[in-house]
Formats: C-alpha cells, structure tokens, sequence
C-alpha cells in the first residue's frame, strides 16, 4: 500500500512539473496599440492607423539576438478605451497587420460583418504562419484597418491587444 501511495504522489509530481516546464518552455508575450477614430472619418470606407512596436524588442533581445522561435499570434482583442461607456456598433470591420523594417506587412487578426454593442471584440486569427522574422527585427509596425457603418458622433479610442506566442530556440 506504501508503494502505491509513492507511486501515485511521484506520478502526480511529475505530471505538475510537466505543466510548470510547458508554461515556461512556451513564452506568451502582450503587444498594444492605440488607435484614434476622428469624428470626421466617414462611413464605408476602409480607414488605416500605424503605431510602432519599438517596446517589443524588450522581450526578444533585439536585432535578431532573441533566444525564441515558432512565434506565432495567438490572441487579437481591440477594446474602446474612451468614450466611456463606449462601444463598438459603428464598426464593419477590423483588419490588423503586422510588419517590420526588411519585411512585408502580414495580416494577423480581423474581423468582418461586425454586429456587437460591447465594448470589446475577440478577433479572429489568420493563419499567418511563423512571425519569427517580424518580431525579432527591428521596428516592430501594427496597423489596424477599419471601416465603420456610419460616423462616430465623438472621437473614440481603441486599444489594439496582440498576444502572441513562442518556444525557446535551441
């Protein structure tokens, strides 16, 4: 019985120490970005706004130096930040892609025929492939692309969630 309990209380440390190995082995990092909606941008026709990601060289060591690969986005939410109370009804679609000095902008989340009051909005991921060149160079560029139903009556910002996902390389 003794010899059951042990191998059972081994099996179980075992198995918790794979997931804590899993979650570190495999590296999640947030990018945001700010996007302003003017009052005067009209309705039914697409709008583009770009914001550089120079705080992502942080968490990939710059330049190339970065010890990840297989980085891939693995979560897209944009969320009005102001007006309070704010929603996302006037939106038709949301288009964001990602690019970088040296390398071709890639779209990497959207979302179409939009039909929600919230506040915030999941979006929907393309199937982008490795974004490993992007990310490890330098000037890290989101723009978003978006086209409203009809104009907003005041300005309204929206923040841009990336998360994206990676393993150590070797």
């Amino acid at each position: 019985m003794k010899n059951i309990i042990l191998t059972a209380a081994a099996a179980s440390m075992a198995l918790v120490s794979c997931g804590t190995v899993q979650s570190l082995v495999q590296n999640t990092f947030p990018y945001t970005a700010n996007v302003l909606v003017s009052t005067g941008v009209p309705a039914d026709k697409e709008v583009s706004s770009t914001a550089t990601a120079s705080n992502v060289q942080t968490w990939f060591g710059g330049n190339n130096n970065a010890k990840i690969k297989d980085v891939r986005i693995s979560d897209a939410k944009v969320s009005v930040v102001t007006p309070s109370g704010g929603n996302l009804s006037a939106f038709k679609t949301i288009k964001v892609y990602i690019s970088s000095s040296g390398t071709g902008e890639r779209l990497v989340a959207s979302r179409t025929n939009i039909s929600t009051d919230a506040s915030s909005l999941t979006l929907d991921l393309e199937n982008s492939g490795f974004l490993d060149e992007v990310v490890k160079s330098t000037g890290v560029t989101v723009r978003t692309v978006y086209e409203l139903k009809n104009q907003t009556s005041s300005d309204m910002n929206l923040r841009i969630a990336l998360n994206f996902s990676s393993i150590p390389a070797n």
